[in-house]
């Protein structure tokens, strides 16, 4: 059982870091989408994700058009405060893309137009949060995508 971590653009390291230990602690495969707001040898990405990084199934993209095409065909969903759905609805099954957008911006909104029947939310109950950090994000959506896989 795998499911697949996608970072959309991701601006901050420590983010990345702790989202790679996330993805080989929950089995995951995280990929991540240029342009990074950080270089990939940062030592702030390294200490976020300890000594685990070289273990990482891990799968760089030049641009979200490269990652479409190198995935053409999988199931794929996506993560926005904008979302109508929550993630506990969605049909989480093996080999699934769950696709997170950049920490200042989310993801943009032509990719949520184009697939508004795959948005979800994580839903918030304070009117002054607008979001939550992505990393926390990425660990509420892939360990309910486990347990509803197990």
């Amino acid at each position: 059982m795998a499911l697949n971590i996608v970072l959309f653009e991701p601006e901050i390291p420590n983010n990345t870091g702790n989202i790679g230990r996330l993805s080989l602690a929950s089995g995951s495969n995280l990929h991540l989408v240029k342009p990074f707001g950080f270089e990939i040898d940062d030592s702030r990405l390294k200490r976020a994700g300890l000594d685990y990084w070289q273990h990482l199934s891990l799968f760089i993209y030049d641009s979200i058009e490269d990652f479409y095409i190198r995935n053409e065909g999988k199931k794929m969903v996506y993560f926005s405060s904008h979302g109508k759905k929550d993630y506990w609805s969605v049909d989480y099954a093996d080999d699934l893309f769950l696709i997170f957008g950049k920490e200042s911006k989310g993801l943009p909104k032509h990719m949520l137009y184009e697939n508004a029947d795959k948005v979800y939310k994580i839903p918030l109950f304070s009117e002054q949060v607008r979001s939550i950090n992505l990393a926390n994000a990425v660990g509420i959506v892939v360990y309910e995508g486990i347990r509803n896989i197990r």
